[in-house]
């Protein structure tokens, strides 16, 4: 017969109310911006023209629905900590730190300029999130990570469309959409 071991006592620190608090906050953030994502994706796809309009217009379906699954996996881990998520249009346009897409309708390489900013910006505070709830909540921060394997991987499918031969990035430089948009057609009527 076997001796059954007793097997040591683990206890996962909770989050104090506070530390709760504080990462639910973090979220929410992550929430407008996921949010806005999936609206500004689903803008695009309705509205590119020109050459290659099939590839970007089913590039990006799937992009929007990876994206709203991050979106109610963040609101369901601050949920989970005990805040209400605020999904509401309104809070999303009140509490955002950016300006509203700027492009409507317009050609594949101008929207693709734009995007890459859009994704710049959203990776970048993605990582910030990541990087300061690391301490604090690895259940969080293993949720931020995650999302940050998609978001970059689909950031390359959009770069991959904006990079020359030579591996140039034609939208280098840029730090607005328009800006990007117009850098990136320029370089497309230059390859033309």
């Amino acid at each position: 017969m076997a001796v059954r071991k007793e097997l040591p006592e683990y206890t996962v620190p909770s989050l104090t109310l506070k530390e709760g608090g504080k990462v639910a906050e973090i979220l929410q953030k992550r929430l407008h911006a996921l949010n806005d994502l999936a609206l500004t994706l689903k803008h695009i796809h309705w509205n590119v023209v020109g050459p290659h309009f099939i590839a970007v217009h089913e590039m990006i379906d799937p992009q929007v629905d990876a994206v709203r699954g991050m979106v109610d996996a963040t609101a369901e881990r601050i949920a989970t900590l005990g805040v209400p998520p605020r999904g509401t249009p309104g809070a999303i346009v009140a509490e955002r730190t950016w300006e509203d897409y700027s492009l409507g309708r317009a050609s594949t390489i101008a929207h693709l300029g734009a995007l890459d900013e859009v994704y710049q910006g959203v990776i970048a505070d993605h990582r910030k999130a990541a990087a300061d709830t690391e301490e604090l909540d690895t259940v969080t921060n293993d949720l931020l990570v995650g999302h940050l394997h998609d978001l970059e991987l689909f950031h390359w499918f959009v770069r991959a469309h904006l990079e020359s031969s030579g591996g140039e990035l034609s939208t280098t430089g840029a730090t607005t959409e328009t800006g990007a948009a117009r850098k990136a057609e320029s370089a497309a009527k230059k390859e033309a």
